[in-house]
């Protein structure tokens, strides 16, 4: 069970949490749940803050953000708590003592290393888990919290860190597996990981889902629940589009596609681990938990060539690539690609024509490098402001109107892209982003209707 900064955002979602772990321990007796926890809401964004004011020798402000933290902190411990209380506040301090000791040392440094970054944003989760198992404790279920860093085992690749499974799921075996086999409620945070030699280490943002799924599946769950502030995976963003539906059920696949391009309730690696043991993972509301939320699943929907969900990714970069000489010569398109990963960029989407590649990226750190190599062997350029918009589906083509559907009600609002995709799975287009929210809206209504 994963809960979001939004289900630990204050002193009354941790006691709905409660309410929710409570309720699945008497659902399952004989299978106490893991609990998963992020940063409180709001706090990974102070923590960023706060070391970039480090990193720019303002420790007097930086010192201020802290206090803040350590204060709300307190406070929500305080009310969540009352037996466990002293020693929870102990905990809190000591651990928040320790990263003003860094802050501080940032400051005179005046650098925050990749590795420091990760040791200033752990404490979010390490804080909320901390004051997770004690109200949980408190309120008479056995529980256990555990550093997750102690079974966490990632490279070293700091602050996009990824995991270890075998000595992850060794780890787990040897010290969740033991709490929870004596009727415990075990208790972790999320996102933060540490390497073989104990270094915390971080799974990059939203990466909370993905330890819940890296959990789940190194301890075989029966389910991986994502709880969330929303009812379920949406058939569009509602910040977006009015009104969207809550999507019942879908396929890993489609699931994968959608957190890809943007269904921000979902993070993209979170369905691997569970693909990998075929555990079922369901998107769930901590407001309302009485809502069957979504069911992702291996099969998803029994209907084929029906559209499940629309996703889109803003901020995005179309880099154009044209050679008259060189489009058809051997190995173009290896030179083309092989400068997008020699400055680590990946690609979203491609188009060729007879002499043109176009491709889109979202990270643009690297972009005049790529485009001064690119120019070596071709005329390059790039258009800012762009987005990607995503119909996905299982097997689209067996129904071929829908491109033709999706094509027509986006009559009259330039498309700078095109493709549908080799697995059949997704039409996406790319156009400008101030085009979104009625490209959104029209492809809405004309697959899902008016609410």
């Amino acid at each position: 069970m994963k809960f979001g900064g939004t289900s630990v955002a204050d002193p009354d979602a941790i006691i709905r949490l409660v309410g929710i772990v409570g309720h699945q321990l008497r659902a399952t007796p004989s299978a106490p749940p893991v609990v998963v926890v992020s940063a409180l809401a709001g706090v990974t964004d102070t923590l960023v803050a706060t070391a970039q004011l480090a990193e720019d020798g303002a420790a007097e402000r930086a010192a201020s953000e802290l206090r803040a933290l350590v204060e709300r902190h307190v406070a929500v411990a305080t009310a969540v708590t009352s037996e466990s209380r002293t020693r929870l506040l102990a905990d809190l301090r000591r651990e928040l003592e320790e990263l003003s000791g860094l802050i501080h040392a940032l400051a005179v440094l005046r650098e925050v290393s990749p590795r420091s970054r990760d040791a200033v944003l752990a404490v979010g989760e390490l804080a909320s888990s901390r004051i997770v198992a004690a109200a949980i404790a408190d309120r008479g279920i056995p529980s256990e919290w555990i550093d997750a860093r102690t079974v966490l085992v990632t490279d070293a690749e700091h602050t996009i860190a990824a995991p270890d499974m075998i000595e992850t799921c060794e780890r787990a075996r040897g010290r969740v597996a033991p709490v929870l086999a004596a009727g415990k409620v075990a208790v972790l945070g999320g996102f933060i990981g540490a390497t073989a030699s104990g270094i915390t280490s971080t799974l990059g943002r939203g990466g909370s889902d993905y330890s819940a799924a890296i959990f789940g599946a190194c301890l075989d769950a029966a389910e991986i629940q994502i709880w969330t502030d929303v009812d379920g995976l949406l058939t569009a963003d509602p910040r977006i589009v009015p009104q969207p539906r809550v999507v019942p059920r879908i396929s890993f696949a489609e699931a994968s596609e959608l957190a890809y391009f943007g269904a921000k309730v979902l993070h993209p690696s979170t369905i691997l681990p569970a693909v990998g043991k075929n555990i079922a993972v369901r998107i769930l509301n901590s407001r309302r938990p009485e809502n069957p939320g979504t069911r992702i699943t291996a099969d998803g929907r029994p209907e084929q060539g029906q559209l499940t969900a629309i996703a889109c990714k803003r901020d995005v970069t179309v880099v154009d690539i044209t050679s008259t000489r060189m489009l058809m010569a051997h190995g173009f398109l290896r030179r083309l690609f092989e400068v997008f990963e020699r400055f680590k960029t990946a690609v979203d989407v491609v188009t060729t024509s007879e002499v043109s590649v176009s491709v889109t990226i979202d990270d643009t750190r690297r972009l005049e490098a790529i485009l001064d190599n690119l120019r070596n062997f071709a005329e390059a350029s790039c258009e800012r402001e762009m987005a990607i918009i995503c119909a996905v589906g299982e097997n689209l083509r067996a129904d071929p109107t829908v491109f033709g559907r999706a094509v027509t009600s986006l009559d009259r609002i330039p498309l700078r892209l095109v493709s549908q995709a080799a697995s059949r799975r997704n039409v996406t287009f790319v156009l400008r982003d101030a085009d979104v929210p009625q490209a959104m809206t029209r492809l809405h209504e004309q697959f899902f209707g008016r609410q």
